[in-house]
């Protein structure tokens, strides 16, 4: 990024709608559609107020996504509460305000190094913090030893992020209120599937 010359001071405000308004725009246009014109316009500024603080779009677009945090890790001693969690912080990557810029990366990634690069640690710290907790929880006998961690972790987070993109534009603003609700519910189907010995997909004869 680059910055203001000597004696001009940075008005904070002004980043923050400028990063704002970078990763709305995004989200909306992805990065065909993305110009320093479109956020300046969007963030109510002029196009020289952001030329003097970032030289291209690309590095203004990395910078903005640079504001989106990754998975923390999650330790309560409870199993079922740490993946509830875990689950809320994926549900809230996509739910937020800069969901959409989020699912735009899922797809767009690979186009521009430095944005795939920012996926990556996203992505990344997902993994990571998902993998400790599961083997943290069948340290403490809370799962069985030989729980796929893998399996258990991509139903998990792959099911919240369908949930979020497979619900319609118009009743998206209903997620914060049933969110809570379908992450439990998901938790403890997962935690009885795991635990059980009847084989996933084997359905029991009367």
């Amino acid at each position: 990024m680059t910055t203001t010359g000597p004696g001009r001071r940075r008005d904070p405000d002004v980043d923050r709608r400028v990063l704002e308004a970078a990763l709305t725009l995004y989200g909306e246009a992805g990065w065909g559609g993305f110009n320093v014109e479109k956020v300046a316009k969007v963030a109510g500024v002029g196009k020289a107020s952001i030329y003097l603080r970032w030289s291209t779009g690309e590095a203004l677009l990395i910078d903005a996504l640079n504001q989106l945090g990754g998975i923390e890790d999650v330790e309560t001693g409870d199993v079922r509460t740490d993946l509830v969690r875990l689950a809320e912080g994926v549900m809230m990557q996509y739910m937020g305000p800069s969901g959409r810029a989020v699912m735009r990366l899922g797809v767009e990634a690979d186009q521009i190094p430095a944005i795939g690069e920012r996926w990556r640690v996203i992505r990344e710290s997902q993994v990571v913090a998902a993998r400790t907790l599961v083997r943290r929880a069948m340290a403490r006998g809370e799962l069985p030893a030989g729980t796929s961690v893998t399996l258990l972790l991509d139903m998990l987070c792959g099911a919240v992020t369908m949930h979020v993109q497979a619900t319609p534009a118009h009743l998206r603003h209903q997620l914060p209120a049933t969110a809570s609700r379908y992450i439990r519910e998901l938790v403890d189907f997962l935690l009885r599937t795991v635990r059980s010995d009847q084989p996933v997909g084997v359905i029991e004869q009367g």
